[in-house]
Order: C-alpha cells, then structure tokens, then sequence
C-alpha cells in the first residue's frame, strides 16, 4: 500500500512537471525548428517567445531527463553557460553605481597576485574582453587538466596570474576570454565579502523574483527541476555530459529556467534593478586603444540582425546550450535553453524571431563564416623521417606547467601530453606545424640546427612559450 501510494505521488509530481509552462495552441511554424529533438528518445530545448513581457509562446521539446523520461519544459533549470556573463557584468555595473569600484580601475587593485605587465588591466578591459588575459579554460587544456577535476577559484588565479605575457596589449584588440570574467566574479567577492552567488542573488535575483536561478558555487547543492544535459555516444545514442567537479562562477555558473529569464528580460525596459542608470550602464560598448567600438558591452553584444537592433549572447558548456535574442525596439525576444551539446540555438532563435517578426526584417543574410584556413599548404609529405627528427623532444611550459612529447612516428610528427590525445602535426609554413585540435606550433631554433623551443597559438590564448627540456 505504501508502496502504490508512493507511486502514484511520483507519477502526480512528474505529470505536473509535464504539464508545466503555459499551454498555447500549437505554432507548426515553430515547433518544425525544432522537430530533429522533438521526440521521447532525444535530449532537446526549452523555449519562450516574448512580446511586451510576456509570453506568447513557449514549450518543451525532447526530454530534460532520458533516465526517468521526462519532457523538457520552460519551468526546468537549464545551464546557461556563458550567458552567466550579463549577470556577473550587471553585478559588477552595480557595484560600479555604489561608488565602491571604478571601472578604470587597476584590478591588481583588487587581485595584488595578478603580474604588472607594464600597462593597467583595468575591469572595463574585463567587462570588454580588451584585457589580453589568456583564457582560463584553454590555459586548463593546454595544461592537461580536465574539466572533470576539482580544479579551485585559487588555483584558478594562479594559473592566470602565472602568465608571463598577455595576448596583446590591453586594449589594443578584443579577445573573448573567460578568464576576464571569472576575476570579475573574484573582484565581486573581495570588495563586497560575498560571493558572486550571494550578491547576484540579493541585488538581481531576488528583487526581480527569479526564485529558480542563482550561481552554482556548490557542486553538492540539490537543484530542484535541474534538466541533465547529454552528448551523442557517437552510435546512435546519448551519454551524460554534465560535470559535477567544474565550474568557474563569473564566467559561467548560472543555472536559470526559461521562466525566470523573462523577468530578467524585462528589467532592460522596466528598470526594477539598477534603475535607467544600469542600463544605460551595461549598454556602453568596449572602444579600443585606436577608437574602434566594438560590439560587446557589459555581457551582450549590442549588434544588428536583417536590419533590426539587436541584444545578444550565448552560452555553452557541459552539454547544455543557450540563447537570449531581443530585439528591443520591437520589445520581442526569444530565449532559448538546450540540453544537447550538438544544438546550436544561436540560428534556431533566429529563425523563431524570424516567424513572429520577420515582416519587420530586411534581407536574410548567412551569419555563418566559413572556417577556411587560407594560404595554409600542407608540406607534410615534403619532409622526409631524416627532416623531420630535429623537431622531435620533450618540450616545457611553465605558464601551465606541461610537457609536450613531439616524436616522429610513421613518417610524421605526432604531439600528446598529459590527458591529452595524441595529434599528428601538419607543417603548414616552415618551422610551423598544426594540430589537428586547432594548436598551431611555431618552433624557434636557437643556435642550432634542432629546435630549441616552440610558442603555441590557440586560438583565445596566444603565444604560450615551450622550452626544450
């Protein structure tokens, strides 16, 4: 009897959670983007269509959770990866309000352990993604540290702080790091004496009723209504891919639900938090040393689509993908949360914008660029075993202390390190070679005829030094 009680009660609570967001009639317009996930056997979104702050269309598509096959809803909580950063840049605008940070301010104001590079970093030049600091998470892969691993804010710093140069002097070009924004969660904390979780959730959250969204500083926290998130198992299937271990709050960390982020939608016109004052704030776009403005401000581009201004950011980590997409002179958005790491819901987010609004939007154009590695010649086959042996060694970094095995075997270069698969190397220019996880390898010789060492360009992080052990 217990037993059956039981069950019915979980069969009563999982029947809700079905049911959850708000029942529209049907829009085959929409529901047809995302068809491809929209089934009992496959990972998928949560979306929600906004006009004038509300909703007028919102559903699940494909399910939260294949374990216990559970649909995905609006109402679920959905890691929203790197749309994290509108909240870590509001937090930080706030504080900027309160007089109690500059944003011209040096951060070695606020994190001493940070190196003087000769020109401030200043936390407007972390706001921007200007700073020229190397991308935390690259540094991590390049270092041969898993995600997986309990990895602490500390070590975090240290890493960062351990850089002997950065990519590019501060302000002279924009770079997205991740870094930049994990040291303004890191600043939030030393100034105020609360963390990122505990500030955000007293000056945003809780103002703005956001009871299901908040910083995951605590990776045994129970969440209610998390959605898992899950990659392909490459035959056909699905495996988990959320880590437990890893976060870096600031530059991501936010868990929210569909649901929740139309009040945050909404603030950018009502105002409720941070007054006209924030948001003319967090609207201000980066300008570069030359006077070039660039897009990004304060965790949003600030942009145009077919002709329309647009707000915009996305996030990805773990398995989970997200999209916030408005459109502010229509007040119209589109938000949109994922649990399978092979979705891009950057397009799909368009498209549905494109539904409601697309009347309003000039001539659709492809936002895609084709990745095109132009004046790359492949020469591996022109060097011969004889050619190619001085490069082989053991190579170290102390930037993020690894070692990097470079040997020839069946007639090539191959690079592997710790935790990291073996790649063949591609000599594209002389002395420079590619691998195949996108690292370009320029070797150095230095007073002889093998090389003595090599700088690794990786895409957010540049010039990474290696010395031939």
């Amino acid at each position: 009897m217990r037993f059956c009680l039981a069950t019915v009660i979980v069969c009563t609570i999982l029947g809700a959670a079905r049911v959850g967001a708000q029942q529209f009639p049907a829009n085959s317009k929409v529901d047809q983007i995302f068809a491809e996930w929209d089934k009992p056997t496959s990972p998928g979104c949560a979306l929600g269509v906004l006009q004038n702050g509300r909703f007028i269309y919102e559903r699940g598509y494909g399910m939260a959770n294949l374990d216990y096959d559970i649909p995905n809803s609006p109402r679920f909580v959905y890691y929203v990866g790197s749309d994290s950063k509108q909240f870590t840049a509001a937090s930080i605008a706030l504080l900027a309000l309160d007089g109690k940070i500059g944003l011209d301010d040096d951060i070695r104001k606020y994190i001493p352990e940070m190196p003087d590079y000769g020109t401030p970093i200043t936390i407007n030049h972390l706001v921007h993604h200007t700073s020229g600091v190397r991308d935390i998470y690259v540094l991590m892969s390049l270092g041969g540290l898993r995600l997986e691993d309990v990895f602490s804010d500390s070590e975090a710093v240290a890493l960062i702080a351990r850089q002997r140069e950065l990519n590019f002097k501060p302000g002279d070009d924009y770079l997205y790091s991740n870094s930049g924004y994990f040291l303004l969660g890191q600043i939030v904390k030393r100034v105020t004496g609360k963390s990122l979780r505990e500030f955000a959730d007293e000056r945003i959250f809780q103002p703005l009723g956001m009871t299901h969204t908040h910083f995951h500083d605590d990776p045994g926290h129970v969440m209610k209504n998390r959605a898992m998130s899950y990659e392909s198992d490459g035959k056909g299937g699905y495996r988990i891919s959320y880590l437990q271990n890893f976060d870096k709050i600031g530059a991501g960390g936010l868990y929210t639900s569909v649901e929740d982020l139309r009040k945050w939608d909404e603030n950018f016109y009502t105002h409720q938090v941070g007054g006209d004052a924030l948001q003319k704030l967090i609207h201000t776009r980066g300008v570069l040393n030359k006077g070039d403005t660039i897009a990004y401000a304060f965790g949003n581009n600030v942009t145009a689509y077919r002709g329309l201004r647009v707000d915009e950011h996305g996030g990805s980590l773990m398995g989970y993908k997200a999209e916030i997409l408005r459109f502010p002179d229509q007040h119209f958005s589109v938000l949109t949360t994922c649990n399978l790491g092979a979705i891009n819901p950057g397009p799909l987010a368009e498209q549905v914008a494109a539904v409601y609004i697309g009347s309003k939007m000039g001539p659709k154009v492809d936002r895609q660029l084709a990745n095109r590695r132009q004046g790359e010649v492949a020469l591996a086959a022109a060097l011969s075993a004889t050619e190619l042996a001085p490069y082989a060694g053991d190579y170290y970094s102390a930037e993020v202390d690894a070692t990097y095995h470079v040997a020839v075997d069946q007639g090539g270069l191959v690079l592997s390190a710790r935790h990291v698969p073996t790649q063949k190397l591609m000599a594209t220019a002389a002395d420079t070679f590619r691998a195949g996880n996108g690292l370009t390898l320029h070797f150095e010789r230095i007073g002889g005829p093998a090389p003595g060492a090599f700088t690794v360009e990786a895409g957010r992080v540049r010039n990474i030094r290696f010395v031939r052990r």
